[in-house]
């Protein structure tokens, strides 16, 4: 079981892991090796929240299918188990990503002191840019 809030965990069992070739610069490890992991997490076999799924939707991206299957491609590493690891890593940080509720924004009107200081300084500019013109010689 993987921890991913206080209540909430998923079976390793529920995470397929699959390796490919990795792309990208590396000689011929790359053509003889699949060190590439691809996980694939079907996001339908947790149990979650509404505001959890949507926020999972959302910070997932592209990584996840239409059926809610969440797809990592990890191939940072040279071997297939640092590049497992950082796969399931990643799962597990977008899921704790997505488990937090974000505090909501409370409006607030700004204080009579910082309304002064912003006209002050707009008057201050005001009179810099007024002194610039012509000095009102007549010829």
């Amino acid at each position: 079981m993987l921890r991913i809030t206080r209540d909430l965990s998923i079976d390793e069992n529920d995470i397929e892991i699959g390796f490919v070739r990795a792309s990208g610069p590396g000689g011929q490890n790359v053509n003889k090796l699949s060190t590439a992991a691809q996980l694939r997490f079907d996001t339908r076999r947790l149990t979650m929240a509404p505001d959890m799924a949507a926020r999972l939707d959302r910070i997932a991206g592209q990584r996840m299918t239409k059926d809610g299957v969440i797809v990592i491609h990890a191939q940072r590493f040279r071997t297939q188990e640092r590049n497992r690891a950082d796969a399931i890593d990643r799962l597990l940080e977008m899921l704790r990503e997505a488990a937090v509720r974000p505090i909501p924004r409370r409006a607030t009107k700004p204080t009579l002191g910082s309304k002064k200081r912003r006209l002050e300084g707009k008057k201050r500019r005001s009179d810099v840019k007024a002194k610039r013109g012509s000095s009102g010689f007549d010829d």
